[in-house]
């Protein structure tokens, strides 16, 4: 548990600086020509920032726990769980 809220903590914490520090990743990584493509002018300063944003939800997910459950919820439908071949239990009534 402690460990699975370091890292949620870490992911946070680096989503957080990317967004903040944007300038230093764009001069790091360079700038997407897909991003100013289809963003418009500044668009790979939009893309760090919602890389950023992803990253830091992601680790909010993860550090509380709710990871499963949010990826459950949304692409569960997608890749359903697969069924159990164990007969059901039925109960007799003994008279």
């Amino acid at each position: 548990m402690f460990l699975r809220i370091l890292i949620g903590s870490i992911l946070v914490v680096l989503g957080a600086a990317v967004v903040i520090r944007t300038n230093v990743v764009l001069d790091f990584f360079g700038s997407m020509d897909f991003a100013d493509k289809y963003l418009g002018g500044g668009g790979s300063r939009l893309m760090y920032k919602l890389i950023g944003i992803a990253v830091c939800f992601i680790g909010f997910m993860y550090a509380t726990n709710l990871w499963t459950a949010f990826l459950q919820a949304t692409l569960g439908s997608l890749f359903p769980q697969p069924q159990s071949n164990r007969p059901a239990v039925v109960e007799e009534v003994v008279e």
